[in-house]
């Protein structure tokens, strides 16, 4: 095989130009290919936690379902002496766990925009302009 081949620069002052903005433009696409993929693995780990979150919820809602039917036997049991205590002991196990299950699902709960993709786009933003900027003069 023979010697690479050698890109050679031509010599006229308009070709220098062309050849930042082509950096630029590429350097560009790159950095958004980052970010597409940084976008992507920050939506991947909210997702995750969002999908815990909305599970405790859920077993919560659930579970103070369960406590509302406990609650139509207890007021049955409740005209027979000393077993409405059981059933209200019952009720209140249901309640408590599913508002603690909802508590703890809404806290961990996160809707919000990504914010190391929103501080990297701010940063390259401010990269871009700086460039640009540099070889404009």
């Amino acid at each position: 095989m023979g010697p690479p081949a050698v890109e050679t620069i031509p010599s006229d002052h308009s070709a220098k130009p062309r050849g930042l903005v082509a950096s630029v433009v590429s350097d560009a696409q790159r950095l958004v290919s980052l970010e597409i993929a940084l976008a992507k693995q920050e939506l991947r780990e909210l997702a995750t936690g969002n999908a815990i979150a909305a599970g405790l919820m859920g077993a919560g809602g659930l579970l103070l379902c369960l406590g509302l039917l406990v609650a139509l036997p207890s007021l049955i049991v409740a005209s027979v002496p000393w077993h409405w205590q059981a059933a209200a002991v019952w009720l209140a196990a249901y309640v408590v766990i599913g508002l603690v299950l909802i508590i703890v699902g809404k806290r961990r709960l996160q809707l919000r925009l990504p914010p190391r993709t929103i501080e990297s786009l701010k940063e390259n933003k401010e990269w871009a302009l700086r460039r640009v900027r540099s070889n404009g003069k």
